[in-house]
């Protein structure tokens, strides 16, 4: 139980909670401003949350769709690997971003 309400809120954060405010802000622009998405390794990024996806279906089907501790530490492992190379590759980061003038 507690997996598939797991998986089944993430889908719907991905689906619903994502896109909704995209939409609303396309369709009823408050302001003249533009939102860019600055990073050279987002399709990377977008290939391994696709592969993590997997990754993690299949580390759920394997224990038979029941959530055990295993499980749970190897669920942690995969964001921290997630985590890990999101870091990476954005590194260096950009000095002009940190600066407080």
């Amino acid at each position: 139980m507690a997996v598939s309400s797991s998986i089944g809120r993430n889908i719907f954060d991905i689906l619903v909670g994502l896109p909704l405010p995209w939409i609303l802000f396309t369709a009823w622009p408050t302001t003249s401003s533009v939102v860019a998405m600055e990073s050279d390794n987002l399709w990377i990024s977008i290939l391994v949350l696709l592969a993590m996806l997997v990754f993690v279906i299949s580390a759920i089907h394997c224990p038979e769709w029941k959530l055990t501790h295993t499980l749970a530490a190897l669920m942690l492992c995969f964001y921290g690997a997630f985590l890990a190379q999101a870091i990476v590759l954005e590194l260096p980061f950009d000095d002009t971003t940190c600066h407080n003038n």
